[in-house]
């Protein structure tokens, strides 16, 4: 009797640098009142971003999943895709918990949240290769984001100490499958048509939705009647070399003829950061709940 050979062991996200990370985060039960370098204006900005992710990550991963017979044939590249939707669905769970720190702070992060889930919907009525596109532009957003983050003092300095881990670990992960998004995208054939049109639809929906939902919760929380208030947030966020002002600068090289995420090395980057947060001291080593040995 002839036994058959061991079916080799197909590879994950770990095994390509993409590992999905179960962790127990320890979120306080209550919230500093003003979470962002103590402005309510900035804050809110926070809580909103925070609120979008959920809905945003879920578009994206299934954008990415249409096309995953497409990849198959390459196994570095399947696995990729497995660690990104692993790495994707895990953000949104721990965002969720975020999201209901802040809603017992009193911030009603559910209008942004539905807000930009009903613009995906928009975007799920256009072609899987055009959704797929703006998918490419929100991962490239995502991705400079989470660069600034992790290359600067300022968020850390600025953010309240009980949720920027959960920021950190969050931007460490974007810039770990940073490429997978676009990769995909190659496989089906990139069209420069396609990109150029994501910017405007994106824009559009998702962006729209995004301000809207920040407005509501400057409006329900009063912070509208407070201008110096409203003034300094605007600076922090928007002002000359600051946060989201730099993130935004660095946006329209997505329209470049020859753009690729990795063309942006961040490698040195993350290595340090996995270190910081995961290494043998690292400061989220012990809330690592890692996987069962096979």
């Amino acid at each position: 009797m002839t036994t058959s050979a061991p079916r080799p062991r197909r590879l994950q996200g770990a095994d390509v640098g993409i590992p999905p990370r179960q962790l127990d985060f320890r979120l306080p039960e209550k919230l500093a009142p003003w979470a962002y370098a103590d402005n309510a204006t900035a804050t809110l900005f926070l809580a909103m971003l925070s609120a979008i992710f959920p809905p945003g990550e879920d578009f994206f991963v299934r954008s990415v999943v249409h096309f995953r017979d497409r990849v198959q044939g390459d196994e570095d590249l399947r696995a990729r895709v497995a660690g990104f939707t692993a790495q994707e669905v895990i953000h949104s769970r721990e965002h969720d918990r975020l999201n209901g720190v802040f809603q017992e702070r009193g911030f009603p992060v559910e209008v942004p949240e539905k807000a930009v889930a009903a613009a995906l919907t928009v975007l799920h009525r256009t072609s899987p290769r055009l959704q797929l596109a703006c998918t490419a532009l929100m991962e490239h957003f995502t991705a400079v984001l989470a660069e600034d983050i992790l290359s600067t003092d300022e968020f850390r300095e600025r953010v309240d100490a009980d949720i920027t881990e959960l920021w950190l670990w969050h931007a460490l992960e974007e810039l770990e499958h940073k490429s997978v998004t676009y990769d995909v995208y190659e496989v089906i054939g990139t069209s420069e048509r396609e990109r150029r049109l994501a910017v405007p639809l994106v824009l559009a929906t998702v962006g729209v939705a995004a301000l809207y939902g920040w407005g509501y919760l400057l409006v329900q929380q009063g912070v509208w009647r407070r201008p110096a208030d409203l003034r300094e947030g605007w600076r922090l966020m928007f002002g000359r070399g600051q946060f989201m002002r730099r993130v935004l600068t660095r946006m329209p090289v997505f329209n470049h003829p020859r753009f690729h995420p990795d063309k942006h090395d961040t490698r040195e980057l993350e290595q340090r950061w996995r270190e910081i947060l995961f290494g043998t001291e690292g400061s989220l080593t012990e809330q690592l709940r890692r996987p069962p040995q096979r």
